[in-house]
Order: structure tokens, then sequence, then C-alpha cells
């Protein structure tokens, strides 16, 4: 399992919402970067949900149902298919990721408008141990 992570203003779309929903399609990412992390998903993949705006903090995760495929709309663009998996009970914030000073290098934290990325394996690991709940 690869493991991604996907931001979203709550206010448009929350984890409530996907919760809810049971899954969605994740569409309208147009940045190049974030596609490239799109097309290295997989069935099956781990994406952990970001909210940006207002917490800006890490507060559940889903995963990858089935192959991404080309947007109908704009053949540049990549869409999959987002399965709900789980909630944080407390959300994991930013300042506290940036505050062990473990992941410089982090897409998340060096590119702060960057949608959807790769997750490193440590990053994984430590959220396992900050998070006991998340065990997708």
């Amino acid at each position: 399992m690869k493991y991604f992570l996907a931001k979203s203003d709550p206010v448009e779309y929350s984890v409530s919402d996907l919760e809810k929903d049971g899954e969605t399609d994740w569409t309208g990412v147009k940045n190049a970067q974030a596609q490239m992390a799109i097309r290295a998903m997989e069935d099956g993949d781990c994406v952990i949900c970001y909210h940006s705006q207002g917490e800006a903090a890490i507060v559940g995760w889903g995963y990858v149902k089935g192959n991404v495929w080309v947007d109908a709309t704009d053949p540049k663009m990549s869409v999959f298919r987002y399965r709900f998996g789980g909630r944080l009970k407390t959300p994991v914030t930013l300042t506290e990721i940036k505050e062990t000073g473990l992941f410089g290098e982090f897409a998340l934290v060096r590119q702060s408008r960057l949608s959807t990325m790769a997750v490193p394996k440590e990053f994984v690991t430590w959220l396992r141990k900050r998070a006991k709940e998340f065990r997708p």
C-alpha cells in the first residue's frame, strides 16, 4: 500500500461529507505535480484526508477505489474514486507536524498550496504512533 494526502477545504468538502457519502470522485485537481501523485495511485492505496482551511490538520483517511481515470471534461486531468476509511479522534495539525522538525522535505511542509501528494513512509510511521486509531 502506498500513502497519499489529499487536501480539501472543509466548507467545500469535509471528512464528514466523505463519511456521509461513503465515497466520491476526487476531481478538479489542476496542479501538474498533484496530478502526478494522482496518476501514481492504485486501487487500495491509502489517502490521508487533510482540511486545508481553518484548522489546517489531518482529520481522517480513506482509500483509492478502483483505477485512476482520465477526466472526461479535461484529458489533462486524472481523477480517482475516494472511499471513506476512518477519522482521527484528535486532528493532527500542520503546526504540530512542523514543530517536530522531522518532515522538512515533506511536500505538506514545503509546498503549502499543493493539494495532492505522496506521503513519505517515515511520516506514516510517525502518524501511526501519534494517532493510535490511524490503522488503514
